[in-house]
């Protein structure tokens, strides 16, 4: 299960994990087309794909939710799942840490900690033993990365789910249950209302601090995690991998 499988790095790794004759329910919160979109290229392609609704930030409907992610199954006659994927985000633009509202703090929270969190314990009893979780976060989580001014709480919540990660490692070790991040540098989604797209001049700075003179694209992130979830990366477990082509080496 993948959220935010509508576009982006979500959808790339819908695609990847479906090569590998794996079946994909993925979710969406506004972007029903590019669901329908992904499930009828995984299918075109001899796969099979499912899309259901779903808001990260509202934890009260998760139960409904699980209700739902129930019936797929059944369909698929299995009554477990495999590898859940939490991609679901949302971008925010550059605001000063003198400038930062509660509002804004409790949107990030919601959808990039609370949410992910809540959602993994609520679908957790339909996880199969020996499965795999992975949580997309971002390189601006890690202690590694240079922080960039007017990111402080996108960077903070994205940081806690890289905590989030080896904590849960250890904790679901003993249902086998192996749980990784990923962390991808700047890439070419549609957060921050497709910032790339509507100016494009803004890409060749950043690929000029990026060692491998790129920015990086979904499809880039989607096969890291596909990897992760493959029977390549079972000896893996409380880890994030940064993917960012070397940004700001």
């Amino acid at each position: 299960m993948i959220t935010g499988g509508s576009s982006g790095i979500g959808q790339s790794a819908a695609y990847e994990v479906a090569k590998r004759g794996i079946g994909v329910i993925l979710t969406y919160r506004g972007n029903r087309d590019g669901a329908v979109e992904t499930v009828e290229r995984i299918e075109k392609d001899g796969g099979t794909a499912v899309a259901l609704p779903l808001d990260v930030g509202r934890v009260e409907t998760f139960g409904e939710f699980k209700t739902a992610l129930t019936e797929v199954l059944r369909q698929w006659e299995r009554t477990s799942f495999d590898f859940l994927v939490s991609n679901a985000g949302v971008g925010q633009q550059p605001v000063m840490f003198e400038d930062t509202t509660d509002e804004l703090f409790d949107q990030m929270m919601r959808v990039h900690l609370k949410g992910p969190y809540f959602l993994t314990q609520t679908l957790l009893p339909l996880i199969a033993d020996g499965g795999s979780v992975v949580f997309t976060t971002s390189s601006a989580g890690l202690l590694t990365s240079r922080p960039s001014p007017g990111y402080s709480v996108y960077g903070s919540m994205k940081g806690a789910q890289v905590v989030l990660t080896r904590y849960l490692a250890k904790e679901l070790s003993a249902r086998g249950i192996r749980v990784n991040a990923v962390a991808p540098g700047v890439t070419r989604t549609r957060l921050g209302d497709d910032a790339f797209a509507r100016y494009p001049d803004l890409i060749p700075p950043i690929a000029a601090q990026t060692a491998l003179g790129r920015i990086g694209e979904p499809d880039d992130v989607g096969k890291v995690i596909a990897f992760l979830l493959s029977p390549e990366g079972t000896w893996i477990t409380a880890q994030t991998l940064e993917a960012s082509g070397g940004y700001d080496l």
